[in-house]
């Protein structure tokens, strides 16, 4: 599994620029293959199911990630959520850690990040209640969980989580965009 990261982005479509940037130097792809998408979403490649990917982007932020199995990323602005979601959509033993935490919504956005992540590796989406979508708690190194591998990352003002059957890198490769969207 690989990671990629991109800053600064204009428009949603660079997204997929970084995918094509991703794919080519992880790959050695110097074109995307054809995309479609599974019923729930989830982009694919229907000619190479040896390549699995998924993107995600919040604000100017987008991340890529790149593995030989199903995975899924997620990437969001920390922002002040409804005052409500919380209890809508975490579980007691999560809600019992984020009064732990020293921020509520910075550690509240690192939980969603898990919750997407997982969604986005089964290709199902959040079509179960969010409440019900089991993650590990964030703990800063790769966890297993559930026979799949997680992953957080946090800077400033973003909080990023991966989840798929491979092992995570510790880092994420940064990418500058400098390009139009493909």
């Amino acid at each position: 599994m690989v990671i990629y990261g991109a800053r600064g982005l204009k428009s949603r479509g660079q997204a997929r620029s970084l995918l094509a940037l991703a794919a080519e130097e992880h790959w050695g792809l110097s074109v995307l293959p054809e995309m479609a998408r599974h019923e729930r979403g989830k982009p694919f490649f229907p000619g190479r199911a040896d390549l699995q990917f998924n993107l995600s982007h919040s604000g100017d932020l987008a991340l890529c990630a790149l593995d030989g199995a199903p995975v899924g990323v997620d990437i969001q602005i920390v922002k002040d959520w409804r005052p409500g979601l919380p209890r809508r959509v975490c579980s007691a033993a999560e809600l019992a850690w984020l009064e732990e935490q020293p921020e509520l919504w910075p550690a509240f956005t690192l939980l969603w990040t898990l919750k997407e992540a997982r969604a986005k590796e089964s290709g199902r989406g959040l079509t179960s209640t969010i409440r019900d979508i089991r993650v590990p708690r964030p703990a800063g190194g790769a966890a297993l969980f559930e026979g799949l591998w997680f992953k957080t990352w946090t800077g400033p003002g973003w909080a990023a989580a991966v989840c798929g059957h491979s092992r995570p890198p510790e880092k994420i490769f940064e990418k500058s965009l400098d390009i139009p969207p493909v």
